[in-house]
């Protein structure tokens, strides 16, 4: 798996598995057929309601911790100083882990600065070793960054053939903060595995438009 290495030195694997809309009651398995798979990174959330499934996933993949990245994030309601140090520690409980590797702040909603001073203490007393933000806009994102103490490691947000974001990644670029792309494959709709370029370019190259979808984002500068 290849590694990219965020603002802070911590190396992440480019590529990662989420589980968002995976029920709770199938999520366990699936993560561990990810992780089984060659996976290393796990995205979930506190609003996909399966971060229990994904720690019993975790416990029980064979997998060293050290060896795995998982990610998880706070979401609209739980922002503000005192409510993200609570829905940090309700995570990594519902994770069963000691730490996180990256924690996000979900949407650029209600307090987010008094969540991400929460972030940053979190991160200095080494309980989390990356943070980070989702669905951040030019302007929210940039506010942040030159008002935060410690600027975010990472900006997660839609990115896909059909919603390229070009003239962001270059800011993020500019901002030292690295993309990671969302819903990579368009969540599968809007005939994104039969689209006619995808199809063509995969086949010229012996691949698949999921392949060919992946290696664009990596070669674009996002994970």
């Amino acid at each position: 798996m290849e590694i990219v290495k965020l603002r802070n030195g911590v190396e992440m694997p480019i590529e990662g598995f989420g589980v968002f809309q995976v029920p709770e009651e199938t999520c366990e398995q699936v993560v561990r057929d990810a992780i089984s798979t060659g996976y290393r990174l796990i995205d979930t959330a506190s609003s996909y309601q399966n971060e229990k499934a994904v720690g019993r996933a975790i416990a029980g993949c064979g997998v060293p911790r050290e060896e795995l990245f998982i990610t998880t994030k706070a979401y609209i309601q739980q922002m503000g100083y005192e409510n993200t140090k609570q829905a940090f520690q309700e995570s990594l409980d519902n994770l069963g882990l000691d730490y996180l590797d990256l924690y996000l702040i979900h949407m650029p909603f209600g307090d987010y600065y008094g969540s991400w001073r929460a972030l940053e203490e979190l991160y200095q007393e080494g309980r989390i070793r990356a943070i980070g933000v989702c669905n951040f806009l030019p302007d929210r994102l940039l506010d942040l960054c030159y008002n935060a103490k410690i600027q975010p490691q990472i900006n997660q947000i839609e990115r896909h053939p059909h919603y390229q974001r070009a003239e962001e990644l270059a800011l993020m670029g500019e901002l030292n903060v690295q993309p990671e792309a969302w819903a990579p494959f368009a969540e599968g709709l809007k005939g994104m595995f039969t689209e006619p370029v995808l199809q063509e370019i995969a086949q010229k190259h012996g691949r698949t438009p999921a392949q060919v979808i992946l290696r664009w984002n990596v070669q674009q500068g996002a994970s």
